[in-house]
């Protein structure tokens, strides 16, 4: 698969097209998911265990990729679905505002307010609340968990960053120019951060730039070794376990960038998502 994927899967030109595909899939999703709108407008989809549950059930908040500029929660119904069944979870993926017409800080912020409702919400465990996405999702995931440090009013029990998108500084190093990525290439990348920055302050906005990661909720990273984002997901990895906050890694030798979505039945993708859902088993399990 990797032989024939396309290395861009992305680009500025491309964009206006793919929103267009992007918005078919959500006309054609499926209906088994619930919705819910915060009050400030932000859109939820909402995955619940088809067995009966007792009592307030633990949560992941899910945060779809896309490079910052593109995507929906419908997306990962699947994932979202196959999540909310095997933990017995809800799910709730968020809808969060787009970059250019949207930078930094409009879809954190979004973000935030879907894991504010979701922790208040009358079904939901909030002690037992954590947070993941993948790709621009898992960079918005880690920026998520160091605003919620920052401001104290829920504390997740997970970040899970799957092949996250955090260091804008990447895309700057020419080493890593060179036709081995997959779907997602330093030409995507600089186009995909130059949107989502916009005037922004990097050191601020941009997770791996912040100084101090102290505070933050348990990580798992999980990256492929033909990923563009397998050195700065290292990278912060270690930064994490320096900090003190408890960090797992998981390396998939040879995997590109996004290879369990396009590949979501062969052996490495089941073990990568299995050890996914053994990371949120332990975060989200009751300690009461």
């Amino acid at each position: 698969m990797a032989a024939v994927a396309p290395s861009r899967a992305i680009s500025r030109r491309s964009l206006p097209l793919l929103r267009v595909l992007v918005q078919l899939l959500r006309l054609r999703s499926s209906t088994r998911a619930a919705e819910a709108t915060t009050a400030t407008g932000v859109r939820i989809r909402l995955h619940r265990p088809r067995a009966a549950v007792a009592g307030p059930l633990p949560a992941l908040l899910w945060i779809h990729g896309g490079g910052y500029v593109l995507g929906l929660p419908e997306q990962d119904d699947a994932l979202c679905r196959r999540l909310a069944e095997s933990l017995g979870i809800v799910v709730a993926a968020v809808d969060y505002r787009l970059a250019p017409e949207h930078p930094y800080p409009a879809g954190l912020e979004d973000c935030y307010d879907a894991m504010t409702w979701l922790a208040r919400h009358p079904d939901i465990d909030a002690r037992r609340v954590a947070i993941g996405g993948a790709s621009a999702g898992g960079g918005l995931a880690a920026s998520l968990a160091l605003l919620a440090r920052d401001r104290g009013e829920v504390t997740p029990v997970c970040q899970l960053l799957v092949y996250p998108m955090l260091d804008d500084r990447t895309s700057a190093r020419s080493d890593l120019d060179d036709s081995r990525w997959r779907l997602w290439d330093r030409r995507s990348n600089r186009f995909g951060w130059a949107a989502y920055l916009g005037d922004a302050d990097p050191e601020t906005a941009v997770p791996a730039r912040r100084t101090d990661l102290a505070g933050t909720a348990p990580a798992w990273i999980g990256v492929g070794t033909a990923d563009l984002f397998h050195d700065e997901s290292t990278a912060y990895s270690k930064r994490l376990a320096d900090a003190g906050v408890p960090c797992s890694v998981e390396i998939v030798p040879g995997a590109f960038h996004g290879f369990d979505l396009v590949m979501p039945n062969a052996p490495v993708s089941r073990s990568f998502f299995a050890s996914q859902r053994e990371a949120l088993r332990a975060a989200l399990a009751d300690r009461a």
